[in-house]
């Protein structure tokens, strides 16, 4: 079977790659490890007959991949749940535009959400930084993600947008395959999501309509909150966040990445929710016709996708608790127990020096930030 190669630099592996790549991939010692992870009570010859019976991505993702992600939430989570998907149509591709806080939960619940209301599962954005393994880049390959090239000049970024931007295209009009991208470049470190206009200009390269606007209604976007009751990975932001604050340049460790997924996979999240809102569609008429410049356009755009996902977001108590405590008041106090704080103030002595005012602070601000910004959408709802 012949593929176009115009993509073949950022694409998932074709359905007919996957059989062989599996048999490359099964004996690798990482990859035993989440086998074995996944698949607790069989041996590994049984395990590797399920391995080998995938013959698509599709296969991988449900007869793998869910499983992992059911013990990831089964033992690592106070659970999981999911609302909004039943408003949304099978057989038909959205583009999910989401909050992201964890490497690789964030698509990974979102495709159990999607695969448990029958609906058409992501193909998803991931770094090219990420997958710098060969076994994580066959991994990521392996379950739909595509890559996005960082570290490039102004000039390559242009190039490698324009190629990223079509490839979603093609995706979501060709293969009517969903597709899921972060509504910024990275993971927010700071709880303080922001949609950014550089994604929406991106997604605009591929537009040959008259109008940008009504090519983002053709994309079907749908905004996604992902939130967690416990970030397991806050205390290895906090270097980052310490550097930023003091406007100092931060340097990643060369495992920081592969660290940050392992310890999301398998740290204390307690409780998780994932929220579709609905399509984002008659905004966008009314963007077009308020007669605005396209940078300004843009930003409209930018914060009604915010605000969708404010309005789903999922407030915890920890959230709440952390507010109180970040602005000395007890505004939120009926939002939690006592022996709720008690648990989130030792939380916080097991990864923060208290004594220092600047450490607490970010972290707290960390866990804090969403209820500030929902206060900023969506008074009512708090």
């Amino acid at each position: 079977m012949e593929h176009s190669t115009k993509f073949d630099q950022i694409r998932p592996f074709n359905d007919d790659e996957v059989h062989e790549a599996l048999k490359q991939s099964v004996n690798h010692p990482i990859i035993k490890a989440l086998l074995n992870f996944t698949f607790p009570d069989k041996d590994l010859e049984k395990v590797k007959e399920i391995v080998l019976s995938c013959h698509s991505i599709r296969d991988f993702q449900t007869k793998i991949i869910y499983n992992s992600v059911k013990n990831i939430i089964e033992r690592t989570s106070e659970g999981f749940t999911h609302s909004g998907f039943e408003k949304l149509s099978p057989y038909t591709a959205y583009l999910f535009i989401s909050n992201h806080r964890d490497i690789i939960l964030d698509t990974s619940l979102l495709n159990v959400a999607l695969y448990e209301n029958n609906l058409v599962m992501t193909a998803s954005a991931i770094g090219d930084n990420l997958v710098n393994k060969p076994f994580l880049l066959a991994l990521s390959r392996l379950n739909r993600n595509f890559l996005i090239r960082r570290g490039l000049t102004p000039r390559e970024m242009l190039g490698s947008s324009k190629l990223v931007s079509e490839y979603i295209n093609n995706l979501l009009f060709k293969e009517n395959r969903s597709v899921w991208i972060a509504q910024r470049e990275g993971r927010t470190k700071d709880g303080n999501d922001r949609t950014q206009q550089g994604v929406l200009k991106m997604l605009a390269l591929a537009n040959t309509e008259n109008s940008v606007m009504q090519y983002f209604k053709k994309l079907k976007i749908v905004p996604v909150s992902i939130s967690y009751e416990f970030d397991p990975t806050d205390v290895l932001k906090m270097p980052e966040l310490m550097a930023k604050h003091y406007d100092q340049e931060y340097v990643k460790s060369s495992n920081e990445d592969f660290n940050t997924i392992l310890k999301g996979a398998t740290g204390q999240k307690g409780r998780m929710n994932i929220t579709a809102g609905r399509v984002i569609d008659a905004e966008l008429d009314d963007i077009e016709n308020s007669g605005e410049p396209a940078n300004k356009q843009f930003q409209m755009l930018a914060d009604i996708i915010d605000e969708k996902i404010y309005e789903n977001y999922k407030l915890w108590p920890s959230k709440y608790i952390a507010y109180d405590l970040l602005n000395k008041t007890e505004r939120f106090s009926d939002k939690y127990t006592e022996k709720e704080k008690r648990q989130f103030e030792r939380r916080i002595e097991r990864r923060v020096d208290t004594e220092n005012e600047v450490a607490l602070q970010n972290f707290l601000a960390m866990y804090a930030n969403p209820v500030v910004n929902k206060l900023k959408y969506d008074k009512s709802k708090i």
